[in-house]
């Protein structure tokens, strides 16, 4: 047997399970809602001969019998066909280590603007300033990171964050005191990232604002 035909005897048993679950399913909704063969006949125009074949698995289901009782239940359709639930929403990232850093990948989508968490143990090592194409966003969750940009030289703390265009030389890192776990944003030239913020009130006023 070659693949291809695995695959589709595969997915037939899938088929035939899901099919099979569906009587026993119509037979305990029915129950729970203490609702006779005869009175759902009456509420979906579905005999009653047609109804218990059906919960005996002896009648195979079809739409335009589900529909109907779906209706008549005031359930989705999905319940009557124990669908699985919609897909884990949540990015399951896979750390990638290089030179001791962690990266945590935030998207998936190839190209454009690319998130990561970053988490570095103690950096004993020095500064080696790099430049390429693009903008970068650094924000701080833990620890203290050292950023060298240029002529600047300056340690942003939690809750801190500092944007530059990378074909400035740069470089940034633990400190040295121990760990730091930050947020990367990186765009292509020209993608710049922005951030909106509230300001501080001031005399009792200010409002929203944005960069």
């Amino acid at each position: 047997m070659d693949d291809e035909t695995a695959h589709d005897a595969g997915a037939d048993d899938d088929t035939d399970g899901v099919l099979a679950a569906v009587g026993p399913r119509l037979r305990r909704i029915r129950k729970e809602r203490e609702v006779t063969l005869a009175a759902l006949s009456e509420a979906t125009g579905i005999s009653v001969s047609t109804l218990s074949r059906l919960e005996s698995g002896l009648r195979k289901p079809s739409l335009e019998l589900l529909l109907p009782i779906a209706r008549a239940h005031q359930v989705p359709l999905d319940e009557l066909v124990g669908a699985p639930p919609v897909g884990d929403p949540r990015v399951r990232a896979r750390p990638i280590v290089r030179h001791g850093r962690t990266y945590l990948p935030l998207t998936r989508q190839p190209g454009g603007l690319q998130a990561f968490k970053i988490i570095e143990p103690r950096r004993t090592g020095h500064p080696d300033p790099r430049t390429h194409e693009g903008y970068e966003w650094v924000y701080v969750l833990s620890g203290k990171l050292r950023l060298v940009l240029g002529e600047h030289d300056v340690v942003l703390a939690p809750g801190e964050a500092a944007e530059f265009d990378t074909r400035v030389p740069h470089w940034f890192g633990s400190t040295g005191e121990g760990p730091v776990e930050f947020l990367s944003l990186f765009g292509p030239q020209g993608e710049r990232m922005h951030v909106r913020a509230r300001p501080r009130q001031e005399g009792g006023g200010g409002g929203a604002g944005e960069e």
